[in-house]
């Protein structure tokens, strides 16, 4: 479905985006990722040498997707070393979650610097050989929190809002150039990041919500990052496709 695509994905040392890295390569397409943290280097390299051995070219790179300089250096060094960014996932988020009477501004300042900064830091670098060559396929990723809210998650989910709001201006103002832009919201899905919700009673509370009545896999989003990444997506731009087994309903 992507055979010779050229595909970055940002926070892709583990998680969701190496879920997305692999399914892709899986699918034909050439892998730029990056990870952040010295402590992610060991995975990292374990995956580019998962993903190559798919039979697709494939480099890690350690960024800082909430840096714009840092951006600007991946991508320029991206393009020089595959020639091309076909497909852009905007992957990389933390979540530093407290009651908003116990934030501080510096826990608020770092997940809207990675969740959401980073989002224009990448965009606005890849659309520029997207528009040259007047084609590709940025697919964000927001959150069902950004659409419904979480007491004690007002930055998570304000970043993850903003990167709705982000996605459909872009669909706007790229479409012309055959440019699209989508977001997926994720709801609750199996990751280091919510293993705090999958233990206890807590879980129990939270399943009951979920029509489908299950935790999500971080295979399932790399399935509709594939959708939106490939031709089978053409005529979709705009839209936030929610992940979330019903969570949303």
């Amino acid at each position: 479905m992507l055979k010779d695509k050229v595909a970055i994905v940002t926070g892709a040392a583990r998680g969701i985006g190496e879920a997305i890295a692999v399914k892709l390569a899986e699918n034909g397409a050439n892998i730029a990722f990056t990870y952040v943290s010295d402590s992610s280097a060991e995975k990292a390299a374990a995956l580019e040498q998962k993903l190559i051995a798919l039979g697709v070219k494939a480099k890690a790179y350690q960024s800082n997707a909430g840096d714009f300089a840092a951006c600007e250096t991946f991508v320029n060094d991206v393009m020089k070393e595959f020639g091309a960014v076909d497909i852009c996932v905007n992957n990389a988020g933390i979540s530093k979650d407290n009651l908003l009477l116990r934030m501080s501004p510096e826990q608020w300042d770092d997940v809207m610097d990675i969740n959401l900064k980073s989002v224009f830091n990448m965009t606005k670098q890849v659309i520029k050989p997207m528009m040259k060559a007047r084609k590709g396929s940025i697919i964000n990723m927001s959150s069902i929190i950004g659409i419904r809210g979480n007491a004690g998650q007002s930055s998570y989910a304000a970043s993850k809002a903003g990167i709705i709001g982000f996605t459909k201006s872009v669909a706007l103002e790229l479409g012309s150039r055959n440019i699209r832009c989508n977001a997926i919201a994720p709801g609750f899905v199996e990751t280091d990041m919510t293993h705090y919700l999958q233990e206890g009673s807590g879980a129990d509370e939270f399943l009951k919500k979920i029509p489908l009545g299950r935790f999500g896999k971080a295979e399932e989003i790399a399935d509709t990052t594939l959708f939106l990444a490939s031709d089978m997506s053409s005529y979709i731009t705009g839209q936030v496709i929610s992940a979330c087994g019903g969570l949303n309903i």
